[in-house]
């Protein structure tokens, strides 16, 4: 713990008012054990972030006097002795937590929604909130101060007017308007990333997929509802065209959250990049998946794809197949796909689905480097995994713990000076920034 800064475990009561407890130290978690903090991962909580309670689960923190964890079943008498709730943080993009919310999570009745837990605490010298994570993308477009609804609404009606019967564009005024999903905001905002969803299919079961969930799993709900229909080319081009053409920072990504995986699509999304490129050469077209059919990959980059993101919870096989649940393919598809998108002059990100405890393992972060130096992935982008963390531990068959968020950041970089982190796509001009192995996106790590 710094010697500077105190920090405090933070509780809840049954209506979910939060207190620092006064004698017991914040405590975390990597995988299911209970562990301190250090110093260099804890920061201010993010603007735009969100403090949750765990229902009925108490938590545990850190007692300096008995030195060990205690299970806080009750709060204080002066805060009227009833029963304690864990508290958690969902942080604003761009951060990738270190720690999990210390908590007792046998006591948990029912499977949690699909966000990404964080240890919080309350930082008592500085009277604020702070969390274990570390920032890992200097962008700062994707922070909620730029997404203000009150002047996305007329927008919305305005380009629904101009193109009146592209079902693309009703598709993603919905995602703009009723999920608040922040890329389709763009596209109406006409700037930066903009998403073009297009797969109602996927041949992955993702046990955190966020567009479709099974309906038995009703404590656990998607968080917005798949595409029911595959886009023209046509109706992809009268959306994706403008905003290359015009947008600040133009990027457009298949592969979204209210979409299966594109590459199922791929016979209607290679005319359709080839259509965009003869209409104009601006801007940035990505291709986010799960990346299953290597053949799909050259003949993208052939029609001017620029850039792919490849989704991985884990480099090791058996604990990605736990959580993607391949249906038609198997792990090794997905690395020769990323030999292929490499080798066929696409800027290769992986899409890492990072969890304290699994992704800090010692043979996960041998298995990582392993798999960057053989492929030449460019970027990592290090996503903080949305699922129940006793779910996803329990998933993953595993027993042992990981090193450390942060020590894994650090180790990684060192052995591989070469790839970026990030938490975000880039644009072209952004794949390889001048100086980037020095500072791009963070000095720190």
């Amino acid at each position: 713990m710094s010697e500077q800064k105190t920090f405090l475990t933070v509780v809840a009561d049954d209506g979910g008012e939060m207190f620092e407890h006064p004698d017991l130290m914040m405590a975390g978690m990597n995988g299911m054990t209970p562990c301190l903090p250090v110093a260099a991962e804890m920061i201010p909580l993010p603007e735009g972030s969100r403090l949750f309670t765990l229902p009925e689960m108490p938590p545990v923190g850190y007692d300096p006097q008995r030195r060990e964890f205690i299970t806080v079943e009750h709060l204080p008498r002066e805060w009227g002795g009833g029963r304690a709730q864990a508290v958690c943080a969902f942080m604003a993009p761009g951060y990738t937590r270190t720690l999990l919310p210390a908590a007792d999570y046998q006591r948990k009745k029912q499977t949690l929604p699909l966000w990404a837990y964080t240890a919080v605490a309350w930082c008592v010298e500085e009277e604020r909130f702070y969390v274990a994570a570390s920032r890992v993308d200097s962008n700062r477009q994707w922070e909620p101060d730029h997404f203000d609804d009150r002047e996305l609404d007329p927008l919305v009606r305005r380009r629904l007017r101009q193109q009146s019967g592209n079902r693309l564009l009703e598709q993603l005024a919905r995602c703009a308007l009723d999920y608040h999903c922040f890329a389709a905001k763009n596209l109406f905002f006409e700037r930066w990333e903009a998403p073009l969803p297009t797969s109602p299919a996927c041949n992955s079961a993702c046990l955190g997929c966020l567009s479709l969930q099974p309906e038995a799993n009703e404590c656990c709900p998607s968080s917005q509802e798949r595409i029911q229909f595959v886009p023209t080319v046509e109706e992809l081009c009268e959306v994706a065209v403008p905003h290359l053409e015009k947008a600040k920072n133009a990027i457009v990504s298949f592969g979204q959250g209210c979409e299966g995986d594109p590459i199922l699509q791929a016979e209607t999304i290679i005319p359709a990049v080839r259509e965009m490129r003869r209409r104009t050469g601006r801007g940035t077209i990505n291709f986010n998946s799960n990346a299953s059919i290597p053949d799909v990959i050259p003949r993208l980059a052939e029609v001017g794809l620029d850039s792919i993101r490849v989704s991985l919870n884990s480099v090791r096989e058996k604990r990605y197949t736990a959580y993607h649940r391949p249906r038609g393919y198997c792990f090794a598809d997905v690395v020769e796909s990323l030999r292929r998108a490499k080798s066929s002059g696409l800027f290769t990100m992986i899409n890492y689905l990072v969890f304290p405890g699994v992704t800090d393992q010692r043979e996960e972060i041998e298995a990582f480097v392993e798999l960057v130096e053989e492929t030449g992935v460019d970027l990592v982008q290090l996503r903080n995994l949305s699922i129940d963390p006793a779910w996803y531990w329990s998933a993953m068959d595993e027993e042992s713990n990981g090193n450390g968020m942060l020590a894994m950041m650090q180790e990684i970089k060192k052995r591989v000076p070469r790839l970026q982190y990030g938490y975000f796509n880039r644009t072209r001009e952004q794949f390889f920034p001048p100086g980037f192995e020095r500072a791009w996106p963070i000095d720190e790590i």
